[in-house]
């Protein structure tokens, strides 16, 4: 996760536009993730990783609404550049084949991630008002992540799955 922010500088306003792209960053990637799976024949875990990036749509669209109910229509400032993987989940972790349980699994880390990046900058932070948004922030990614544990609970384990049974052999050149 890359981050060039100075923290104690940052306005509540750039604050929500900063959750806005983290949410819309995650929301590209799971769709990235769900053409993947989709063309690997992996329904279960394209229809989990869709789903995944409407939760992203839902959350990027409540920041909006209070971005808007706070600033109107002021324009964006805050410079999205500087922030890269915040919550995206990461792409090493995604394959073709995987098991729903591996995805959810991808997902969890993601929150976490989340939930890190904002728990972390806490410290560093000295407006109230900013400081109170990011303490929602970090506490609405903890309560994803309670809800991506209790659907893995009801996941099973494991499928007796095995994706290198699927690896092509080396191939002549």
């Amino acid at each position: 996760m890359a981050t060039n922010i100075d923290f104690n500088q940052i306005s509540l306003r750039d604050t929500l536009d900063l959750a806005i792209f983290v949410e819309e960053e995650a929301k590209e990637r799971y769709d990235e993730f769900a053409a993947q799976m989709k063309a690997h024949h992996s329904e279960e875990v394209a229809k989990f990783f869709v789903f995944m990036s409407g939760n992203e749509v839902k959350h990027a669209e409540r920041l909006s609404e209070k971005r808007r109910s706070l600033f109107g229509d002021e324009p964006r400032t805050f410079d999205p550049s500087v922030l890269f993987d915040v919550e995206a989940p990461e792409y090493s972790k995604v394959r073709a084949f995987m098991p729903v349980q591996e995805a959810l699994e991808v997902a969890l880390q993601s929150e976490i991630k989340a939930y890190d990046f904002y728990n972390d900058a806490l410290p560093s932070i000295t407006d109230p008002g900013v400081r109170d948004m990011f303490g929602e922030l970090r506490d609405q990614e903890a309560k994803h992540q309670e809800l991506i544990r209790e659907t893995m609970a009801k996941v099973p384990e494991s499928d007796d799955f095995d994706p290198d049974d699927f690896v092509d052999e080396p191939a002549a050149q």
